[in-house]
């Protein structure tokens, strides 16, 4: 695709969520370089407002800042009648978040947010979102998923399977809408910069993708749904992880794991 014909395709609007750090930050970076116009939604309106003053300068971007807090379940439907006067093309589902450690030491409460934030608001921006996507008769969505959605991580449980859940919501969707020419992608990254990984021991990850380079490589790869892991390093780990008996897996991820201090 060229990129007037990509602009055509997913803009002239695209919206992000978590779109103040790390990945979803990045997405606002690689978008506006390509000419597109933002939605912004995180909590943080502060960085938001700092991101459309840098995109504005650099590229002439207009962004509208739709500040949310997806840990409450009414705030999809809130961003949706938010940009309902924009022609959004191109829904970047990306806010999420991870809590590791052993199952039975989280709080129940944490663990519901995190299920809300990323499961149950991806669910409901797509729902909002599709009805506009096939007005339009063309156009993309990309959930934020994980390596971790292909099998079930210990000491990373509720995580791994919420974003299996994600993996699950872009294929099925996937299969309903391609026929639409509308593209659904599982972007499913592996350990990437963020203010998050930014504070953990470097031995965890010693394989770090740049969060603008998983930006670039999903939308260079939108087309090639329904799941697309964007690192190589990863994408040959878990080849190698999923082609193995599930049971002597999942017991010597566990096993390696124990072996360390369980970054929180």
């Amino acid at each position: 695709m060229t990129p007037d014909e990509f602009r055509d395709r997913y803009g002239p609007v695209a919206l992000v969520t978590g779109a103040s750090s790390g990945i979803g930050w990045a997405f606002a970076e690689e978008l506006a370089e390509r000419g597109f116009d933002l939605a912004l939604s995180a909590r943080r309106t502060e960085r938001l407002e700092q991101l459309a003053a840098k995109l504005a300068d650099a590229h002439g971007t207009q962004c509208r800042i739709v500040t949310a807090d997806l840990t409450d379940s009414d705030a999809p439907a809130a961003i949706v009648e938010a940009t309902k006067d924009l022609d959004i093309g191109l829904l970047v589902s990306n806010a999420g978040y991870n809590i590791k450690g052993p199952h039975e030491t989280k709080e129940p409460s944490a663990m519901l947010k995190m299920m809300t934030v990323n499961c149950i608001a991806p669910m409901l921006l797509a729902h909002g979102f599709i009805p506009r996507l096939k007005v339009r008769g063309k156009g993309g969505i990309i959930f934020t998923g994980s390596v971790e959605g292909f099998i079930g991580m210990p000491f990373s449980t509720v995580y791994s399977a919420s974003k299996a859940l994600v993996r699950g919501l872009a294929e099925g969707l996937w299969g309903e809408l391609h026929s639409e020419n509308i593209d659904v992608l599982n972007l499913a990254p592996g350990a990437t910069e963020s203010e998050a990984t930014a504070k953990l021991d470097p031995q965890w990850l010693p394989n770090l993708q740049p969060a603008r380079e998983v930006a670039q490589r999903a939308l260079d790869n939108i087309t090639n749904g329904p799941s697309y892991i964007p690192s190589d390093h990863y994408r040959a780990q878990f080849d190698e992880l999923l082609s193995g008996p599930r049971r002597e897996v999942l017991a010597g991820m566990a096993e390696n794991l124990r072996n360390y201090a369980i970054p929180e």
